[in-house]
């Protein structure tokens, strides 16, 4: 055998079940999250490494590939130009190091989190993957139609637990594993909306934490898309706009935004929301005005994962828009926003029909049509009404507002009404 093969490299390949092709496709990937441009590696490429005809890769490539393989260079048999391997690893560059210890992290944490392997392990393979992505499915289902509720972040957080422990039942190629932590991340980052909704802050930034280690593990930047852009909604509700426009930008700089513009589309729509938030009127405005191109442009028959496909379209946007304008006091604008929204809107999705409706019940407020605002407000289902955290607090603040605005009316009067009434039935 030649004596200068990378052996080690080929060793781990071997045991982690990548070929030459789909590390080639690894790495890139990596490249693109790190740099901004995807790598051009192929699988020629990769079988020159293991022939120890490259036996240093350039500074982007390596930092990627450690990314990848949580390894330095060096421990996978490459040689740092200008001499034999030293018996300790080179150094590598500062924000690498931060990276393995952040993975080596995340994997201890992970293994904590898992039950042990039983005696009988088995095989870990494409079926258990679909089946937590179906389980996946229904979480996401659930959400549209409730929101916020305790049950289903307990259930999103159980799921990860889940997932986390097939990953000590048996052994698996590389490629199922990085599948199955994605969907622990995924799980979590339901558990993170879902406490979101819920105005639970504090337990939704710990689902982050563990959301955005799993997430690493799983090099899925789609899923860590999904983290950072749920992270700018958080600091949104919490009102620190300046943390949630800075985790927006996580959000928008993944290599996912310039390959797809529905992604960058939703990024950009986020983020004028936040802008609104910050009373940052002509960014909002331009904010939006990017986000409806840059869905113009998008394929709708792309493949994307199901919790984009599954929400995010015009009537979203046109609810993130009702967000920003009313945030503003822009209310006619806001209002026009709303009525698109709840024009679009698919049948399934009634938390977001409950949310746009109060929002437009307070814009019209805004505007001084009480008659209209109390008729949208009492069109909201009282179940929600009563246990949806975001609905409620808005419709406090629209009883506190009408009472204000006008004392006695007989649109104060019929919504005191609506209001006892509810409270109730609730009892």
């Amino acid at each position: 055998m030649n004596a200068s093969r990378n052996t080690v490299l080929e060793a781990w390949m071997k045991e982690h079940g990548y070929s030459s092709n789909s590390l080639a496709e690894a790495v890139n990937s990596a490249v693109g999250d790190l740099t901004g441009r995807v790598g051009g590696l192929d699988g020629s490429s990769i079988r020159d490494w293991k022939a120890g005809r490259v036996r240093w890769p350039k500074s982007a490539t390596r930092v990627a590939l450690e990314k990848v393989t949580g390894l330095a260079a060096t421990a996978l048999g490459f040689v740092p130009r200008g001499g034999a391997p030293s018996p300790a690893p080179e150094p590598p560059p500062e924000d690498a190091v931060e990276r393995r210890r952040f993975l080596a992290a995340g994997t201890a944490w992970a293994a904590a989190s898992a039950t042990p392997a039983s005696a009988s392990s088995h095989r870990i393979g494409t079926s258990d993957v679909v089946r937590l992505q179906q389980r996946f499915t229904e979480i996401i289902v659930s959400d549209h139609r409730h929101g916020g509720r305790l049950g289903i972040e307990q259930k999103a957080a159980a799921l990860a637990g889940e997932a986390l422990a097939l990953q000590n039942s048996g052994s698996a190629s590389q490629r199922v594993r990085a599948h199955v932590y994605g969907c622990a991340a995924a799980f979590r980052s339901s558990a993170m909306w879902a406490a979101i909704d819920g105005r639970r802050y504090a337990d939704a930034i710990g689902h982050m934490r563990e959301a955005q280690i799993l997430a690493e593990l799983a090099a899925d930047p789609a899923i860590k898309f999904r983290i950072w852009s749920h992270a700018g909604t958080l600091y949104r509700h919490m009102g620190r706009p300046a943390e949630a426009l800075a985790a927006n930008d996580v959000a928008r700089s993944l290599s996912i935004t310039r390959r797809d513009p529905l992604f960058a589309s939703l990024a950009l729509a986020r983020q004028a929301a936040i802008q609104g938030v910050a009373g940052n009127a002509s960014a909002t405005r331009r904010g939006f005005g990017q986000a409806q191109d840059a869905m113009e442009r998008a394929d709708p028959s792309a493949d994307r994962p199901v919790w984009m496909t599954s929400f995010y379209d015009r009537a979203e946007l046109d609810s993130l828009a009702l967000t920003g304008y009313l945030a503003l006091g822009e209310y006619e604008t806001a209002e026009a926003h709303a009525h698109r929204c709840l024009a679009a809107l698919r049948p399934h999705m009634q938390r977001s029909k409950a949310i746009a409706s109060t929002r437009l019940a307070c814009a019209q407020l805004g505007q001084g049509d009480l008659e209209p605002a109390v008729a949208t407000a009492m069109s909201i289902s009282a179940d929600i009404a009563a246990h949806h955290p975001r609905v409620a607090q808005m419709l406090r603040g629209f009883n506190t507002k009408i009472h204000a605005l006008a004392p006695g009316s007989s649109a104060a009067r019929q919504w005191s009404q609506c209001t006892h009434a509810t409270r109730k039935e609730s009892v």
